[in-house]
């Protein structure tokens, strides 16, 4: 039987802008349906600056040309539906070259989150663009944003960041992989919704995307979750005389380094928190992180970092 393998992708293999992201996604579909060959793969995504641009378009214009205000979660689905439209694209091209008989698909993902989760009343993820503080508390005062200054670059719009609790989709998500389809999933960290009155809403705010993985790859029991970043593997004392690159990590050892200060908040530490959550909830799954080209290297053993249970 085949193994199931969720793949998170980093900021680094989509891009800032369509243009650039379109060339992007072509190199990062190649090691996509390279994967693919051997694992039934499920796709992730960030979607940062594409969900920024298309948050600050829709304000220009409801400002300057007086259409509807688009709410924060509208605007994570377009970026779901607009990233996913490339990588299909450029995915199907590369499964054709390949003569491999797969299909790609988008699945619109919303992540139930608790209404009642602390990040609610300490909004933390900026979003969107700069703004003076004149601008900022006018904004505040109008709309009811909160704002926060962004290391004396200005003041930028901050939402909730809360905590993954269940993928609304995983179930079609599962049946998808199962009949052979490469899946892209929970895009930006899926769309987040609450429950009100037995109904989902959607909700302004921004899950971390790698939590939001672990959790598809928890429910759909895969076998493997893969984060792809910026580096070949996981370090200690980084960008440091001292630095040094880890090739595996246990959840004690990774505990004791985040006890220490080794992984920072907005860079490491979420993806080391993600895989923990992962090879603590699927028995016998192992996480690994390392970069992009570098996937198919580090799922033969080669490099990378293995985040797993086994020693502990």
């Amino acid at each position: 039987m085949r193994k199931k393998i969720v793949v998170a992708l980093g900021g680094n293999a989509l891009g800032n802008t369509p243009e650039e992201q379109l060339k992007l996604v072509k190199q990062t579909a190649k090691y996509i349906v390279e994967l693919a060959d051997t694992y039934d793969v499920v796709v992730t995504h960030g979607n940062g600056p594409q969900v920024g641009m298309i948050n600050m378009a829709m304000e220009v214009s409801h400002e300057e040309v007086n259409t509807p205000q688009v709410p924060f979660a509208e605007c994570g689905a377009m970026s779901q539906g607009y990233i996913g439209y490339h990588l299909q694209q450029s995915i199907q091209e590369e499964l054709v070259k390949h003569n491999m008989r797969k299909n790609c698909v988008t699945v619109i993902t919303q992540v139930v989150v608790d209404k009642k989760d602390k990040a609610f009343s300490n909004p933390t993820k900026p979003i969107g663009s700069f703004y003076t503080k004149e601008e900022a508390e006018k904004m505040e005062l109008e709309r009811g944003y909160t704002f926060k200054e962004d290391a004396g670059r200005g003041y930028r719009r901050v939402v909730p960041s809360p905590q993954p609790m269940q993928i609304v989709e995983y179930k079609t998500i599962k049946m998808l992989l199962e009949n052979k389809n490469i899946v892209i999933a929970g895009g930006g960290g899926g769309i987040p919704v609450v429950y009100h009155y037995n109904k989902l809403r959607g909700v302004d705010a921004v899950i971390d995307k790698d939590k939001t993985s672990a959790r598809i790859a928890i429910d759909i029991k895969a076998d493997i979750f893969l984060i792809l970043t910026a580096v070949e593997k996981v370090c200690i004392n980084y960008n440091t005389a001292n630095e040094e690159k880890l090739d595996f990590l246990t959840p004690k050892m990774a505990r004791q380094y985040m006890q220490t200060g080794e992984f920072k908040e907005g860079s490491m530490l979420p993806k080391i928190e993600a895989c923990l959550s992962f090879v603590e909830h699927r028995r016998g799954g192992q996480a690994l992180i390392t970069s992009l080209d570098k996937a198919s290297q580090a799922l033969q053993g080669k490099t990378g970092t293995i985040i797993s249970r086994e020693g502990v």
